[in-house]
């Protein structure tokens, strides 16, 4: 029986969650209507929030310049994610697949935009989370973790949010009073989501992160 090593188990859901956010990403859907302001989020906020999870689990356990490595190596998937996407549409298709072509392109044209403002926003607020949760982590002392995980996650998905959000969904062909309201009414709610989220799985991070020492001790 192959055995799976748990640190090489947290990079693969890490980058599920970064493929589901760029290649899926680009759908919206409403959530309520208050006092006529339409609230919408992306269908990857169920994802979002578990790759700043997995980061600050990987700096509790082994340190900032590992969870580093794990943001660049997200990076790097992003950003051949848009390389290829940016390839595959641009090849021509075999008679067969002729009627489905413009589907086809018109998807993954969108994931390449998703993947484009996915790679600029999460190059900030990746490592701006690495740096809040380690401050965090060496101001409290060790202590408090679930503190620091919501704070670092507060902090770097606000930024997050609204670079990704504008570079992503901003149409040219509209006027700025209607991107404004439209991309308000994803950043906000989506924002507060990835709050909440964040907060609902704290215990997440304990329990990655005794799972993860475990194997720590162990090796």
């Amino acid at each position: 029986m192959v055995k799976i090593r748990r640190f090489d188990l947290l990079v693969a859901l890490y980058i599920f969650c970064i493929a589901v956010s760029e290649l899926m990403g680009g759908k919206t859907f409403p959530l309520a209507t208050i006092w006529g302001f339409h609230l919408t989020a992306s269908v990857a906020i169920l994802v979002v929030p578990l790759m700043f999870t997995a980061v600050d689990v990987v700096v509790e356990v082994h340190g900032r310049e590992r969870a580093r490595s794990l943001v660049v190596s997200g990076l790097i998937v992003i950003f051949l994610l848009l390389v290829y996407a940016l390839l595959a549409t641009h090849l021509p298709a075999s008679a067969r697949f002729k009627a489905t072509e413009p589907a086809y392109d018109k998807i993954f044209e969108t994931s390449a935009r998703i993947a484009a403002a996915s790679l600029t926003a999460f190059a900030f607020s990746g490592f701006l989370d690495v740096f809040v949760f380690n401050r965090l982590r060496m101001a409290l002392k060790g202590k408090a973790l679930w503190l620091r995980n919501n704070l670092a996650n507060f902090v770097s998905q606000f930024f997050d949010t609204i670079v990704f959000i504008t570079l992503a969904f901003y149409a040219f062909d509209k006027s700025f009073g209607s991107n404004f309201g439209f991309l308000a009414g994803i950043i906000v709610p989506y924002w507060i989501l990835k709050c909440i989220m964040s907060i609902i799985e704290t215990p997440l991070v304990y329990a990655g992160v005794a799972w993860l020492r475990g194997e720590k001790k162990a090796a």
